[in-house]
């Protein structure tokens, strides 16, 4: 009988609460359940149970939790366990991971969804019955069909009157108002009574069988599963269209044999329309999807189907996924494991899904799979130095051909004078003769809206975000300048409001402009734009993708969501249009980016019919990395990066944590900085670098401050995190940084 209870509140507060247990709970409480607690004067949260004990606190009185709200936990063992690794790891607390992970509907009121149904009152339930009702109705003509449509749903047969049918759906049948049916109530005749119904789809599918390998599928699929003998963890390094999903399914399908669960990870929701038509021919509803953009009540649906007696067995989703419950999970597969989308930016926690998922799998003695065409760094040093297990793939499926780049020096061009806007004549030609041949065609620019800096000609005025150091991005078809950081907007000005002057330029290139030029160079073309302004609801993303599959768009323009795993069969052109972007970032990880988003852009041409093109246009052809996309060479662009992180101290030869400091003051950020960085060196010698300034130095009126701690990876991590912890405490516990925003990014990418 516990006395007490430590509960968890979803803020970043850190350590957890001790309340007392009311008398009439204190048999039923259980670490994982909710409970509703007071805090301060007048506020309530929905607070999670982390342990019961009778060790009453000193320190203060204890307050009663108010309302006990479930029978069972919500919260399994496991899933505190993943919880209190991250929170370790990634030097957040366990507030905030609770924040992230748990759905709303979870942390307040949530209702069930429920539908009104009818049945004949229990008195009516005999055939003497019947016929006196429909004796009484007869002056009643609508009443009267609508209890005789009843009768013909349930088969004229009264002993089948269990048989349920909706409010809804009888008034259709019946082509009567609402009205006549609460008057058969108001009789006694009907009787209305609710009951719960579930948002989630049952698929009617019957299950296919499984396609069967090719003989290079079979032999990574063999391949990877004596290396699952040995290690915990596998990369899978197959190229692009080599049929790598088709093992997964195999590889699901032994694991279902086994009675595991699996756990499939995508790093972007576009992919999961594509992956969960083919996933659900196979295994029907045994598959369960969950991403955000699900309703809330959706996710909560999901959540509690994991927690009862016939979960998924299969979850797909994207980094969410990770903290569902999950009692036997057997197998996890992180595909495109290269993806920076697996890390959690903003807000805290700062995790990446990637790792957790090994740590969750290895509390389960589950196995995990990584698999790419373009593997990161330091998954593939971890897979040649024995860490994980390697299998590769080097055939691409029904051997077609790689994709041949054709290297496009714009610079050159720009100087002839022989371009203009963002199209060289080689891909317009190869863009025409597609169009001509009924082929499709993809093209890649990683930057949205339609010009990233709008410049007044006569005076130079460029638009800024009033809260960030960053220019304004025109939106032309919104007729708006946004800031792609706080989503600060602005009306597109008529004028320049420094000169006067109606003298625009836009400078530079986004999605929203390239479409606009190619309406013009091909106005009968049918053209979708795939970036963030047109993916904002979890539709826009199926329809956008599904007409493009079924040959309704003859052309994709993106962002970097096109290079994320789509399969299509009919893309013959790909052109990547300005290489440089992505190239001329400030990071040291600029390259690795480039190589794995170019390559994986390329490897969407020619998928299963013959060999594509991949147009991919530069200012500097002469780049190393260059060549290496061009010949697909992974192996060569690897050990050209790898000689460059070890000479220069980077992953995966050390361990990276990012610390960042904001204020609205940017002198006492300067000075708070300084002192804070001389403090890290007292405690890391030259490990530490900076202060120094973020490529974006001010977000939201908060200036940024950035430094960067590099450790030798056989240092202890732990060790280093509780440095960092009792550092950032000695100085937030100064009244003069009340103010001062301190948080650690673990890993960065």
């Amino acid at each position: 009988m516990a006395k007490f209870v430590d509960v968890l509140l979803p803020l970043p507060l850190p350590t957890t609460y001790t309340y007392s247990v009311p008398a009439e709970h204190s048999k039923q409480v259980a670490t994982g359940c909710r409970v509703i607690v007071p805090l301060g004067k007048s506020k309530k949260y929905t607070a999670l149970i982390m342990r019961t004990h009778d060790e009453e606190p000193q320190e203060y009185e204890t307050r009663p939790f108010s309302e006990l709200l479930d029978e069972a936990p919500i919260l399994l063992p496991t899933q505190l366990r993943l919880w209190e690794w991250i929170a370790k790891y990634y030097l957040c607390t366990q507030g905030e991971i609770y924040k992230a992970a748990v759905p709303q509907g979870l942390k307040g009121e949530f209702k069930a969804r429920t539908e009104q149904r009818i049945r004949v009152a229990r008195a009516y339930r005999n055939n003497r019955g019947i016929e006196l009702a429909l004796a009484s109705l007869a002056r009643a003509p609508r009443q009267k069909r609508l209890l005789s449509t009843y009768l013909q749903y349930i088969g004229n047969d009264i002993k089948n009157a269990e048989k349920e049918i909706s409010r809804h759906s009888l008034i259709e049948l019946a082509e009567v108002s609402p009205t006549v049916c609460k008057e058969l109530i108001d009789k006694g005749i009907f009787e209305c009574y609710e009951v719960e119904i579930g948002r989630l789809a049952e698929i009617d599918d019957t299950p296919v069988e499984l396609n069967k390998l090719n003989p290079a599928q079979q032999k990574a699929f063999d391949r990877i599963n004596e290396s699952f003998t040995r290690k915990n963890t596998t990369l899978l390094h197959g190229v692009t269209s080599a049929g790598k999903t088709e093992i997964y399914i195999h590889l699901i399908k032994a694991a279902l044999d086994r009675k595991e669960q699996i756990l499939y990870l995508l790093p972007e929701i576009a992919l999961t329309k594509q992956i969960i038509e083919r996933l659900r021919k196979v295994f029907g509803n045994r598959i369960g999807l969950y991403h955000s953009k699900f309703s809330d009540a959706e996710r909560v649906e999901i959540w509690k189907k994991q927690l009862s007696d016939t979960p998924y067995d299969i979850i797909l989703g994207v980094r969410s996924s990770l903290f569902l419950p999950f009692k036997k999970l057997g197998l996890v597969i992180v595909d495109e494991e290269h993806e920076n989308s697996y890390k959690q930016q903003e807000p805290a926690p700062r995790y990446n899904a990637k790792n957790a998922a090994i740590v969750l799998a290895s509390f389960f003695g589950a196995k995990t799979l990584l698999g790419t065409a373009t593997p990161a760094i330091e998954s593939y040093y971890n897979a040649t130095t024995g860490k994980y297990g390697l299998v590769t793939l080097t055939e691409r499926y029904r051997s077609i051909k790689m994709p041949k780049i054709e290297v496009v020096d714009i610079k050159e061009l720009g100087r002839k004078k022989q371009m203009e806007g963002q199209f060289s004549d080689p891909l317009i030609e190869a863009m025409s003769n597609a169009l001509k041949e009924k082929k499709q065609i993809i093209l890649f620019q990683n930057r949205r809206g339609y010009s990233p800096l709008l410049e007044c000609r006569t005076c130079g005025w460029v638009p800024h975000c009033k809260h960030c150091d960053v220019s304004l991005t025109l939106h032309k078809a919104a007729g708006k300048l946004t800031c792609h950081y706080c989503g600060y907007t602005i009306p597109a000005p008529k004028m320049c409001p420094n000169c006067e002057e109606s003298n625009f330029i836009n400078l530079g290139y986004g999605t929203e402009k390239i479409e606009e030029e190619l309406s013009n160079m091909f106005p009968h073309a049918r053209i979708a734009r795939m970036d963030l302004d047109t993916t904002r609801t979890r539709t826009a993303y199926e329809k956008i993708i599904n007409d493009f599959q079924q040959g309704k768009s003859d052309v994709l323009i993106g962002t970097q969501m096109v290079s994320k795993g789509l399969d299509f069969d009919n893309v013959s052109v790909v052109g990547i249009l300005n290489a440089d972007i992505l190239l001329n970032y400030p990071d040291f990880r600029a390259a690795e980016r480039s190589f794995q988003l170019m390559a994986q852009v390329a490897g969407r041409a020619g998928r299963k019919n013959e060999q594509g093109t991949v147009y991919l246009q530069t200012k500097t052809p002469d780049a190393t990395i260059i060549p290496q996309i061009k010949d697909n060479d992974y192996l060569q662009f690897y050990n050209t990066q790898l000689g460059e992180r070890m000479l220069f101290h980077y992953p995966p030869y050390y361990r990276l944590v990012y610390v960042y400091l904001k204020h609205r003051n940017i002198r006492f950020l300067d000075e708070t900085a300084e002192k804070f960085g001389n403090r890290m060196r007292e405690i890391f010698g030259s490990r530490v670098l900076g202060p120094d300034l973020p490529p974006v130095a001010k977000v939201q009126q908060l200036y940024i401050r950035k430094i960067m701690l590099k450790v030798e990876t056989n240092t202890s991590q732990y060790k280093i995190n509780d440095a960092l912890l009792t550092l950032k405490e000695e100085f937030l516990s100064q009244k003069k940084y009340n103010s001062l925003t301190i948080y650690y990014d673990v890993d960065p990418l």
